[in-house]
């Protein structure tokens, strides 16, 4: 039995439209600093099927590391994904739908790298900086 949901977005101005699949309703947040540079805070993105994200429209990637790269609107440049080069896996914007998918805060990278002037509320895993580079980088001492 399928327990997938199908979930669609579109960026700030709609040229951009986003489909995925979820099987939980799940966030997570990334205080990293390409992150916060590329979104002006934190990186919230929806836990999707992996292979499941479709984007039509005019989307660009920007290559920020050796093994990440970040996705945004041509047109209006809204960020609408981070994904992981080595796997192809694209982790959307939970900006781009209506309610962030209607998603709980289920876990935090670089959560010591998150800035003193803000702080997610709730129960959640809370990955430090060295926990999220063991976690996603193919090599020791890679970053985002």
């Amino acid at each position: 039995m399928d327990t997938t949901e199908a979930i669609t977005g579109q960026c700030l101005c709609k040229a951009v439209s986003v489909r995925a699949k979820v099987e939980t309703r799940a966030l997570r947040a990334c205080h990293c600093d390409m992150c916060r540079k590329h979104t002006s805070g934190m990186f919230i993105s929806v836990a999707t099927v992996p292979g499941s994200v479709e984007v039509s429209g005019p989307a660009k990637s920007f290559r920020s590391s050796d093994w990440a790269e970040r996705g945004f609107c041509e047109i209006c440049g809204s960020t609408l994904w981070y994904g992981t080069v080595a796997d192809g896996v694209r982790h959307p914007a939970a900006g781009l739908f209506k309610n962030a998918a209607n998603g709980a805060m289920k876990i935090e990278f670089f959560a010591d790298e998150c800035p003193n002037g803000y702080a997610l509320a709730g129960e959640h895993q809370k990955l430090t900086t060295n926990e999220t580079i063991a976690l996603f980088a193919p090599e020791d001492g890679d970053t985002q």
